[in-house]
């Protein structure tokens, strides 16, 4: 490849991964709390198909991304009262929500299928836009795209330097001690269920009103929040780890397009679903990095420790427990 080649997939790879990487920081907060929202694949689409009519109707993208935000907060807090409040299932109200969201979207956005409408156009950034190769990979693109890679360092930085995050993983982590302090995590895991929805909906946003503009049946975001679920696994439950994860994907996404030019015998298809299964892989990879058995096995293989090394994560000790502040 040339440098030009070069710039070019490198730029489509950080704007392809703005949606995935919204989503998969979203729910990273709120496992970390304790809460597991399966609905993030419906959320997804309710709140593309909302931000894109939104958009369309008021001829303001700003207020679409807002809609689009409320709606995934909306859908996030309902799995949080159900599990904190109700006591029920986080999995199965979250499966639950995904199909039900997934199918709003689709009916009520059947009027507005394949429309033109607004779309977030690119913003490049004075003065670093004209630093070499770095400037047209990463100064070159919109704001939602900006702004999903300044939320890792800010999602990071709250959750491992600062007071509050320290309250977030507590509760995660053991929330009968976190109420032992003085800490009400039933407040805590609503809250930052809320804000990991934000996260989801503008996610959707992004993907309707600036990657894939428009709205149509399929939107092409379909499976996107179970790649984010996936990448939350991938990076450990640390926004970091499960940012690159989502850099990841969005390079083997623009890589299958590469692929199809070619190799042009085989069916385009296969390049298309070809992200999935080699996600699926890794995560395969990421389990057995926490075989102990595994471990023992690769301790004088230094490539392979390295690799388990870098992969290790531990959920958070309450992740899908039902706790009650009685």
């Amino acid at each position: 490849m040339s440098e030009i080649d070069l710039t070019i997939l490198f730029a489509s790879v950080i704007a392809a991964a703005a949606p995935i990487l919204l989503a998969t920081l979203g729910e990273t907060i709120t496992e970390k709390s304790g809460i597991i929202n399966l609905s993030l694949d419906g959320t997804i689409m309710l709140s593309a198909m909302s931000a894109f009519v939104i958009a369309l109707k008021t001829d303001n993208l700003f207020v679409g991304f807002v809609f689009a935000a409320v709606v995934g907060g909306l859908v996030a807090a309902v799995v949080a009262f159900f599990s904190i409040y109700l006591k029920q299932n986080q999995v199965a109200v979250g499966f639950v929500l995904t199909l039900m969201t997934r199918d709003l979207a689709y009916f009520i956005g059947s009027p507005y299928s394949r429309m033109q409408g607004p779309q977030v156009g690119p913003m490049s950034i004075p003065v670093l836009r004209d630093i070499p190769f770095l400037g047209d990979v990463l100064f070159q693109h919109n704001l939602p795209v900006y702004f999903s890679m300044v939320m890792i360092g800010v999602v990071w930085w709250y959750m491992y330097k600062t007071r509050l995050g320290l309250r977030l993983r507590s509760v995660g982590e053991n929330p009968e001690a976190s109420y032992a302090r003085g800490i009400s995590p039933n407040r805590v895991q609503m809250v930052y269920a809320v804000c990991g929805g934000l996260l989801v909906g503008l996610a959707g946003a992004a993907f309707s009103l600036c990657i894939k503009p428009g709205w149509g049946q399929p939107q092409g975001a379909e499976g996107s929040g179970w790649i984010a679920l996936a990448l939350v696994i991938f990076g450990g439950w640390n926004p970091v780890k499960a940012a690159l994860g989502a850099y990841l994907f969005a390079f083997l996404q623009v890589m299958s397009i590469y692929f199809q030019g070619w190799l042009p015998s085989i069916p385009a298809q296969v390049f298309q679903v070809a992200p999935f299964p080699l996600m699926i892989f890794i995560l395969v990879i990421v389990f057995f990095a926490q075989k102990e058995s595994f471990v023992r096995w690769a301790e004088d293989k230094p490539v392979i420790r390295a690799i388990i090394h870098a992969l290790y994560a531990a959920a958070p000790s309450a992740l899908g427990r039902r706790y009650s502040e009685e």
